[in-house]
């Protein structure tokens, strides 16, 4: 893919019913797009049917929710929570007796992580053995979710599964490197990926942001099939991360966040989109701006190409209600300083030759440099700086306003997908909330 491909008109179709299914394949957090989508289904009358990742005991085993857990979690999404538990990823998973990923890396320290070397032969064992016991566990899960699915009923299952990191300790001391460093604590990205730590990473991201969403295509094919053969329509979502148009100098350009380790699962993400489109399955990768999330916070300077949709507002037809956001966004600054000083500043950083060459979008993603970062994570900073309180953010108030917009986008636009791999860029997010507003 050569080019970013926007999704322009605001979607009109909307295929959805009461009592039509709506299958959320990952689990439900107070931060996250996943709540825009819910949202639109609970709004459209559908049956609301959740998964759970499950949890893990003191021993490491996977267990279901328990009563109390499941309560709160089927209360959250306001439907039935199928507790088989689908955890994806290979991280703690091994054959038995034998050490997880996770345990092999606890030998790595901040001295030798760059040298040491992974046993690949059984890194590759223990991936069989997570992807095995993640597609029986989804083989029981979609056995149950067929017998909840009335003859005739139209389904949208929402892949939001993301992530992978290890929960390994010399993993986090290097992130707050990778993600959060500059000057002396700048550390290349590329010299991560380059190691084995790294490759695994790399690794289970696969399996856990991408390789989940072909196993749900799969296993619920036998769903698929009955729905059809009764005239019935099944869709299929997954959110992706591939840069954003923003608005810069009165146009709007393609930029992104460096470095995004996961895009190369993101990307391989939207090829399993595009191979299930060739075979006339309606399922479709939504590219969505960058938000303030639980997961995302750890990339410091990810929330700057936020800021610009103010002015995206303003172009696209914004009136009231649009200049009630910016009144909203300056009442958070601090004494002296307005919307227009932290609006030149993020414009600025956009602007400086050093982003310049970030905005290669065949080349993405691309490693960080130490210009890039220092600059990324001191204007993020100094942008933080301008508020009053540094936990109420104007990042905060446009991330909600971006779920609320992508919640309407992708349950209309998959109605009718026009294509496997679309971009919500902000000019689209800007029509949709003015319109939702007007």
């Amino acid at each position: 893919m050569n080019t970013p491909i926007p999704l322009h008109q605001l979607p009109q179709e909307n295929i959805f019913r009461p009592g039509d299914v709506f299958v959320l394949f990952g689990e439900l957090f107070g931060r996250g797009y996943a709540n825009g989508l819910v949202n639109e289904a609970r709004q459209a009358g559908m049956q609301i049917v959740g998964i759970t990742v499950g949890r893990r005991d003191a021993s490491n085993l996977l267990r279901p929710l328990n009563d109390e857990e499941l309560a709160a979690a089927e209360q959250a999404l306001g439907g039935k929570i199928i507790n088989v538990p689908l955890m994806a990823g290979f991280d703690a998973d091994a054959p038995a007796g034998e050490p997880t990923p996770t345990e092999l890396l606890g030998s790595l320290t901040l001295k030798s992580w760059t040298e040491d070397k992974l046993d690949w032969a059984h890194i590759e064992k223990c991936q069989a053995v997570g992807v095995k016991r993640f597609t029986d566990a989804l083989a029981q899960v979609m056995a149950t979710l067929g017998g909840m699915i009335p003859q005739g009923r139209n389904v949208f299952f929402a892949h939001t599964m993301a992530g992978g990191i290890p929960k390994a300790k010399v993993f986090l001391a290097i992130a707050n490197r990778v993600y959060k460093g500059r000057g002396e604590r700048f550390m290349s990205s590329q010299t991560l990926l380059d190691s084995d730590l790294g490759k695994l990473i790399l690794k289970n991201f696969d399996e856990v942001s991408a390789n989940t969403f072909g196993h749900l295509i799969e296993a619920s094919a036998t769903i698929r099939a009955r729905a059809e053969s009764s005239g019935a329509q099944v869709r299929y979502s997954a959110y992706g991360y591939h840069g954003t148009e923003i608005l810069i100098d009165d146009s709007y350009h393609w930029q992104t966040y460096t470095n995004y380790t996961q895009g190369l699962a993101k990307m391989r993400l939207e090829r399993i989109a595009a191979d299930a489109w060739n075979k006339g399955i309606k399922a479709t990768v939504y590219n969505c701006p960058e938000i303030r999330t639980n997961s995302s916070d750890i990339f410091a300077g990810v929330e700057l190409p936020l800021i610009p949709l103010l002015n995206a507002l303003k172009k696209e037809n914004g009136s009231t209600w649009a200049q009630a956001q910016w009144l909203a966004c300056e009442a958070l600054l601090a004494e002296g300083i307005t919307l227009d000083d932290v609006l030149a500043k993020v414009l600025d950083f956009q602007r400086n030759p050093v982003m310049l060459p970030f905005r290669n979008f065949v080349a993405w993603p691309m490693p960080n440099s130490q210009p890039q970062a220092d600059l990324t994570i001191g204007t993020s900073d100094e942008v933080q700086k301008m508020h009053k309180d540094n936990k109420a953010l104007i990042t905060d108030l446009l991330s909600t306003l971006v779920i609320e917009a992508t919640g309407p986008l992708i349950f209309r636009e998959s109605s009718a997908p026009t294509g496997p791999v679309l971009w919500l860029n902000h000019d689209i997010i800007a029509k949709q909330l003015n319109l939702l507003h007007a």
